[in-house]
């Protein structure tokens, strides 16, 4: 078993600081940059500190040649353990979850918004329902899903970032259009429609605001899967910290050109989705919404592969012996000279059920997305900020009220307030929703 998963470390830690950026994009981008045109993204600077002390959690206890740890709650193991390890994989676990399912929802309405438009602008009121089009995704992810592992899907992860630029870039080409016609219609000044709302419900719309500017730079859930995909030659953590920062720089730059553009052409009126605010040109926007499910494809593989890793380390651990579980069937293709592929059954069982479930789930429940918030809004402060510290703290043995030690902790503080009020706005959110 040692030999198989040494062999199976080698195969898998091929990759570098371009396939680890693109899954980043990938990861980031797709979890909030058309949500960003009523708040301006300010959180890029922390998750980016952040993600550098994660990204050294990877080893231990040195950063060069340490143990690996091949999963979050590995880290969190190894520098923490007792309860926390428990604690980190339900809000992990819970937040990937959660994730697929709600981008199983979100591709739908992207794919269902090409025929919607279309039929806007034949002034026929046809009825789009999105259930077709999950049921495709689901379709396409039963095959994507087969894919081993991270290494395997770094070609969907580039082909995904590239999709997240391409309608980033639409969208706040679209934006500036918009902006540029207005000051040609009215002259240097932009109109919008200001909205009237209490001071209640303008205090909850700032709090979901900084939930959805906290969730769009969460990828601490997969940062270490990433960081597992790498060449150990640089050193792995130092390889991740360069893939962080250009990841981070870049959807910090569209997260601060759709937001700041978006709210300009739109002022209080902005869309949650900032392609939803445009009818014109119909063709673009249909390149859009593509552009938008092809890379939700992507990032739902992102997303999903550390659940299926969990899953299926744990069961060939607990059923070592049964061949269902730890059985490989070679399948030769014919007339392609003995080419061939392996099989295993339960992978392929396991895998072909969990999408099938999440597609049930979003069926059963269209407005998952604004649980969607809540989980994020919950994991945000754990996962990106406390244990990221809390092993800093734990490896470098910083004594309790030292200036470092109380610098990083009223960092966490901070963030756990951008939780709490994060959440509170998501769960208002979701009562209005109902």
């Amino acid at each position: 078993m040692n030999n198989i998963i040494y062999i199976f470390i080698c195969v898998c830690n091929a990759g570098t600081w371009v396939t680890a950026s693109a899954h980043i994009i990938t990861a980031v981008i797709g979890s909030g940059v058309l949500s960003l045109a009523w708040a301006i993204a300010q959180l890029g600077w922390v998750t980016l500190f952040t993600s550098t002390l994660l990204a050294d959690a990877y080893r231990h206890p040195d950063l060069g040649t340490g143990h690996r740890n091949y999963t979050y709650m590995d880290a969190v193991r190894a520098h923490l353990g007792g309860v926390k390890v428990q604690l980190c994989g339900l809000a992990q676990y819970a937040n990937l979850v959660g994730v697929t399912v709600g981008y199983t929802v979100t591709a739908s309405m992207c794919m269902g918004s090409v025929r919607r438009k279309k039929c806007l602008h034949a002034e026929d009121n046809c009825h789009v329902s999105t259930t077709i089009y999950m049921i495709i995704f689901g379709c396409i992810q039963l095959i994507l899903c087969q894919v081993p592992n991270y290494h395997k899907l770094s070609w969907i992860s580039i082909l995904a970032a590239v999709m997240s630029i391409t309608y980033s870039f639409i969208g706040l080409g679209l934006s500036v259009a918009k902006v540029a016609a207005a000051q040609l219609n009215e002259g240097a000044e932009v109109t919008t429609t200001w909205p009237t709302v209490s001071e209640a419900q303008r205090l909850w719309k700032i709090f979901q605001a900084i939930g959805n500017i906290a969730f769009a730079y969460a990828y601490s859930t997969v940062l270490i899967e990433i960081q597992d995909t790498l060449k150990s030659s640089p050193a792995e953590n130092k390889t991740m910290k360069r893939a962080s920062f250009v990841g981070i720089s870049t959807t910090t730059i569209f997260y601060l050109l759709c937001g700041c553009v978006g709210y300009a052409a739109f002022g209080e009126d902005a869309p949650g989705d900032l392609l939803s605010g445009f009818h014109q040109p119909l063709w673009l926007l249909n390149v859009a919404n593509v552009s938008l499910a092809i890379h939700l494809i992507g990032a739902y593989q992102v997303f999903v592969q550390p659940i299926f890793s969990l899953v299926e380390s744990s069961c060939r651990q607990r059923w070592p012996e049964v061949k269902f579980v730890t059985a490989d069937h070679q399948i030769t293709i014919p007339f392609l000279g003995g080419t061939g592929f392996h099989v295993n059954c339960f992978i392929l069982v396991w895998r072909s059920a969990y999408v099938a479930v999440t597609t049930v789930l979003a069926m059963l429940l269209p407005f998952f997305n604004v649980f969607l918030a809540l989980i994020g809004a919950a994991s945000f402060w754990p996962l990106t900020v406390y244990f990221p510290i809390e092993m800093y703290i734990a490896r470098a043995k910083l004594p309790k009220f030292s200036f470092s030690w109380m610098g990083l902790q009223a960092l966490s503080l901070a963030c756990l307030l951008v939780s709490l009020v994060a959440a509170a706005g998501s769960v208002e959110g979701l009562i209005q929703s109902l």
